[in-house]
């Protein structure tokens, strides 16, 4: 089967510069130069049923790892994978149909299987009579390219939404400022530094993430790290938000400071449990202190005022207390992001 040769005008084929007295063979010259050039070509046939393959360079035979009798005799499809994309190859038909010059960047395979970008640059070639003989292509490889344009465009992301959190963070701070007591100096400052250390280690966990949204377990164990083996944690695999991991490490914070000055930690025998849970679109952080002394809930706790408008403000969400016998349980809950799906 044979396509309908494609016609349009014929170019002035005549060489841009060529020696006078020099009697040369263009098309030798041009199939030496084609061969031996270290960038990958093949010339394709419009005029044969699904436009082959003719003619490959041994450049393109290295970049892609086939040998010549892999490729002659096939369309370049053979080259596309499962990460290529569709419209790009849409746009590489329409050019062969409207007999027109393209040049695109699409993710093409090698014959074991590693992918690279392509820059495709496709052009017709043009009989005397004006039909279209072949179409030639060229491939630079522009994958290195392609990775240095997205670090460039994920570090302007990064720079943004870092000085999105230092924003944050220095209201955070200016609010343990504000209302932190300090009617006793020494306590004031330990609070304080508490505080700030808290943020600090919020600053890791989002840096390590890359100030992205965050596994709670992460999260949680950050903070619990600072209070040693009396608090535990356990739940289902979540995710925070970047926007709330500093305001959830410093509620935590608050509560298991609470505990060690007025609660189950102020004891050697005493535990705090630290639970989560999805529940609808809200994530809910249980907080359970057992072994301590008996809860008192008339006599003001230290902090509380910091854990509720960090919670409130910060997180959007709501803190709940039960003042049970056996000991104080804090819930805290706060709108929850849906959770990422991990690789098998």
């Amino acid at each position: 089967m044979t396509s309908t040769p494609l016609r349009r005008p014929v170019p002035d084929a005549r060489p841009a510069a060529l020696l006078p007295e020099a009697a040369v063979d263009l098309r030798s010259l041009a199939a030496v130069a084609v061969q031996r050039t270290r960038m990958p070509m093949v010339v394709a046939d419009p005029r044969r049923a699904d436009c082959p393959i003719v003619f490959a360079n041994q450049a393109f035979l290295d970049k892609t790892g086939y040998a010549a009798d892999e490729v002659i005799g096939r369309n370049c499809r053979f080259l596309q994978g499962p990460d290529t994309d569709p419209e790009a190859v849409d746009a590489i038909r329409a050019a062969i149909a409207d007999c027109r010059d393209l040049t695109i960047e699409l993710l093409n395979y090698r014959r074991d299987g590693s992918s690279f970008w392509n820059q495709l640059m496709l052009s017709p070639i043009i009989g005397d009579d004006g039909a279209i003989q072949y179409f030639f292509a060229s491939q630079l490889d522009v994958t290195g390219e392609r990775r240095a344009r997205g670090l460039a465009a994920r570090e302007h992301l990064l720079l943004r939404e870092v000085d999105h959190r230092a924003k944050n963070a220095l209201a955070l701070v200016q609010g343990i400022v504000r209302l932190s007591r300090a009617d006793d100096p020494d306590r004031y400052s330990r609070a304080v530094q508490g505080r700030v250390d808290a943020l600090a280690q919020a600053h890791v966990v989002l840096s390590d993430a890359e100030w992205r949204d965050v596994a709670i377990d992460r999260v949680i164990a950050a903070v619990a790290a600072g209070f040693g083996s009396p608090v535990t944690a356990e739940g289902p695999a979540l995710t925070v938000a970047a926007a709330h991991v500093q305001p959830l490490i410093l509620a935590l914070h608050e509560v298991l400071t609470n505990a060690v000055d007025h609660g189950a930690l102020s004891t050697a025998a005493g535990r705090v449990t630290i639970r989560w849970q999805a529940d609808g679109e809200k994530t809910v952080v249980d907080m359970i202190e057992r072994g301590g002394p008996v809860p008192r809930r008339a006599v003001p706790r230290y902090g509380l005022g910091m854990t509720d408008a960090v919670v409130i403000r910060q997180l959007q969400g709501r803190i709940e207390r039960d003042w049970h016998p056996r000991g104080l349980t804090t819930r805290i809950a706060f709108p929850r992001v849906p959770p990422v799906a991990r690789p098998q």
